[in-house]
């Protein structure tokens, strides 16, 4: 990539990691190489791209996947082993650069622009990043190389799978615009439906409008913000630490693919006080309390359930959520029995950093001190020390998928 002149180079990275829960599975079996690999039952978590070539995509039921594509593969999820696949990546990140600013598990940007007289040109930059993390981590990772984190991003998704696409300066405005409206950040299928009935296709479509022009087509902060992209404008700098592309949600919650049945009602109290232990684990962790409480049901018959409850006090206490969870599910006991049940979601809304407090009355064997000791212990020992006798025994072959915040 050299051969692109270094002064004609942003010194912006984002770096992505390739399908990255199917990878792990193909590194750590080599007979899953080269073939279509599906992580998760119910639910597919993740697919290889030999899988996504055939039509499977994430977050598809696992039923649909297998129809598309009978001959895959699919195995129970891993989460011990992707965070730690995801830290092992990450040091080689930190081993980069001091600017590191983690999207997800699986992409990070990094600034490099103050490296070039010590590790040279950023694509070499990028070049030598791909080596090490396929060699130290085994894994395939994609890095797009750009002026601003919006045209990284959207050079990284082009170079996949296992690819370096470098965004030059001096002909990014010529690349921007000929690319697809979907390539903005933040084009889903609605946004991208309207621009498309307005007859606006590509990049170059949208910066030749004004902004008060598109945002009676898409909205008005939508508007600018797509005008903003589409014409080269992206002033947000790389932050060391771990941040969202998306706007903040306001909730955070985690659900379980159930698998096919029969469950018994204890089958899914068990999976629902899991679900509410994870979720009020990571609500105490982001120092977050929360007082709309959602259990959420999917049938046998792919229909869906949601019922909701907002507690007088918001709380990310264990057991006040729990309790809130069951008598929320014991109102769809009848749906469930004759309906038949494959996943349960759990989540907690109207995040707020208020101190949390205990809705009454109180138990004094369940207060905040035990929710602190389990997640110290937890912290500790790993999140499987101490468990709930009601799930002793029990498997696990799923994993829940977790719902940010």
């Amino acid at each position: 990539m050299d051969e692109i002149d270094g002064a004609d180079q942003g010194t912006v990275l984002h770096a992505d990691l390739d399908s990255f829960y199917a990878a792990v599975e193909q590194r750590d079996h080599p007979e899953l190489r080269g073939r279509p690999v599906i992580v998760g039952g119910g639910v597919v978590l993740a697919a290889s791209y030999e899988a996504r070539a055939r039509g499977v995509k994430g977050a598809m039921g696992g039923r649909q996947a297998m129809r598309l594509c009978p001959d895959a593969v699919v195995v129970p999820p891993r989460m011990d082993v992707y965070l730690q696949a995801s830290r092992d990546v990450f040091a080689e990140f930190a081993d980069t650069t001091p600017l590191v600013e983690g999207i997800s598990v699986d992409e990070a940007f990094l600034e490099v622009g103050g490296l070039r007289k010590i590790r040279g040109t950023p694509a070499s930059i990028a070049t030598e990043l791909r080596s090490r993390v396929r060699a130290r981590v085994g894994l395939p990772i994609s890095v797009g190389v750009a002026r601003t984190k919006h045209l990284a991003k959207v050079a990284s998704a082009m170079a996949k799978p296992d690819g370096l696409l470098v965004v030059p300066l001096s002909t990014e405005r010529t690349f921007l615009l000929a690319l697809p409206v979907e390539r903005l950040w933040g084009v889903g299928p609605v946004t991208s439906a309207a621009l498309h009935e307005a007859r606006i296709r590509t990049v170059g479509d949208v910066a030749e409008l004004q902004p008060a022009e598109l945002s009676r087509i898409v909205g008005g902060a939508a508007g600018r913000h797509l005008h903003a992209l589409a014409t080269g404008h992206d002033p947000r700098l790389v932050a060391a630490g771990f941040s969202s592309p998306a706007p903040r949600r306001h909730s955070m919650g985690s659900q379980h693919a159930m698998g096919r049945g029969p469950h018994t009602p204890a089958d899914v109290d068990a999976v629902l006080i899991g679900l509410v232990d994870r979720v009020t684990r990571r609500m105490r962790a982001a120092d977050r309390t929360g007082a709309t409480v959602t259990v959420g049901l999917r049938f046998a018959d792919f229909s869906r359930s949601t019922t909701s409850h907002t507690l007088p006090r918001p709380t990310a206490h264990t057991s006040t959520i729990l309790s809130t969870a069951q008598a929320l599910l014991r109102r769809r006991v009848d749906d469930v029995e004759q309906r038949g049940l494959t996943l349960v979601s759990v989540s907690v809304g109207g995040l707020d950093r208020q101190p949390a407090q205990l809705a009454l009355p109180l138990e004094a064997d369940s207060g905040p001190e035990l929710d602190d000791a389990v997640d110290a212990v937890r912290e500790k020992f790993g999140k499987k020390a101490l468990q709930r006798a009601v799930q002793v025994n029990r498997p696990d072959h799923l994993e829940a998928i977790h719902l940010g915040e």
